[in-house]
């Protein structure tokens, strides 16, 4: 889907992953969609198939493909399928939990847990919002005092994708006693790998009923009493922001990406559906609106997997900021609701039904200016850059 983008190595490893996606996602991805859940084996077989924690190094049992390039390969994979839920979970897993466990974790904290990242043992969430505090991570309430060998916590999360599913989180929390009403200072916040088994207090809440992406859980999170060792600060004490924010470029690149590949499969379909489709004893594809329509698409999509690449390949070297990430995440989202509407218009009435792709894509791209940072809080940030 990206032209040019990707080598031998990619499109043998696209190999493993198509053979998974037919055999352990295809047949069931509807189900799962109507069920507002998936079976914990997809994650199973997918570390069978060694698709989960791909950035993990061979010192700790990976194969430590930190190419961006792999994690495309996957989406651009359950896209094919309109699997985005799953494409959604193993973004959470991968692209915001993992890396603050891979560059911030202590090496006790890597020995025991990257394992259990790859085996599907442990499937992690991202716990940084809460009813008051989106993008503004400073408005977090969520406390954790000291106690001992322990943090306690106590707060709310919510829209915490993995939720359910989940066998625990990344939590922000309040460490350095300011008042939760107010918003906190840079050094007021930590992060903490909560675990839920054998954890009471921790309480998961009733599953919020999405727009799209049903089948990738969602939920609220209660922390009541949560007992958290101190060996699962990650991190020092008071470096929450400041590793929410390293880990960023990461995740906005992930929203960027799924955002282009989603709009490439959709456009692919639409071509293939008004060629097809007849309107008046001739197919939509001869009528003018539609060539000129699909024009402009092919173009856009171009533009933004040119810009998409150019942010992946920056990610790779190493040379990936937030604000470039932010760039590339507000573009390509937006382009990609564009464009998905307009391909849902030429599909007529069948694209306003959840049965077709299209449908679905709309749904779930509709997300994707919202979550990792709103495009209202992105163009913030490259104003701010641009200003400075």
């Amino acid at each position: 889907m990206f032209p040019g983008f990707y080598e031998e190595i990619h499109e043998e490893f696209r190999e493993v992953v198509r053979e998974f996606v037919t055999r352990e996602v295809a047949p069931h991805y509807r189900r799962w969609d109507a069920e507002h859940m998936m079976d914990r084996a997809v994650w199973e077989a997918a570390a069978e198939n060694g698709l989960l924690g791909l950035a993990v190094g061979e010192d700790h049992g990976g194969m430590g493909l930190d190419d961006y390039r792999f994690r495309m390969v996957v989406d651009e994979e359950l896209a094919r399928v309109d699997a985005l839920g799953l494409a959604l979970a193993l973004h959470l897993h991968d692209d915001w939990v993992l890396p603050a466990l891979l560059r911030f974790g202590s090496p006790e904290q890597q020995e025991r847990w990257l394992p259990q990242f790859m085996d599907s043992s442990f499937i992690a969430s991202v716990a940084f919002t809460e009813p008051g505090a989106g993008s503004d991570l400073r408005g977090v309430r969520t406390k954790a005092v000291r106690d001992g060998e322990d943090w306690v916590l106590d707060g709310q999360k919510t829209f915490i994708g993995n939720g359910i599913s989940g066998d625990g989180a990344l939590v922000l929390a309040r460490t350095d006693g300011s008042d939760v009403k107010q918003r906190g200072g840079a050094g007021s916040f930590s992060l903490f790998l909560v675990e839920k088994a054998d954890n009471p207090g921790y309480q998961v809440g009733t599953q919020l009923d999405k727009m799209g992406l049903k089948a990738s859980d969602t939920a609220e999170l209660f922390f009541s009493g949560v007992r958290a060792p101190a060996a699962n600060l990650i991190g020092e004490e008071g470096q929450g922001l400041q590793i929410a924010k390293a880990i960023l470029p990461q995740g906005r690149l992930a929203v960027a990406t799924s955002a282009a590949v989603v709009a490439a499969e959709v456009l692919r379909q639409t071509v293939a559906y008004v060629q097809e489709r007849q309107a008046f004893d001739r197919p939509v594809a001869e009528y003018q609106n539609t060539r000129f329509r699909l024009a402009e698409l092919q173009v856009s999509l171009e533009a933004t997997q040119r810009y998409v690449a150019a942010a992946v390949e920056r990610f790779n070297a190493g040379e990936l900021d937030v604000v470039e990430a932010s760039k590339a995440k507000m573009w390509a989202t937006e382009r990609a609701k564009e464009s998905i509407d307009a391909c849902l218009q030429l599909h007529g009435g069948y694209g306003y039904i959840l049965e077709y792709p299209v449908a679905q894509a709309y749904l779930a791209v509709r997300l994707m200016t919202i979550f990792g940072g709103s495009s209202e809080i992105l163009r913030e940030t490259v104003a701010g850059d641009l200003l400075a």
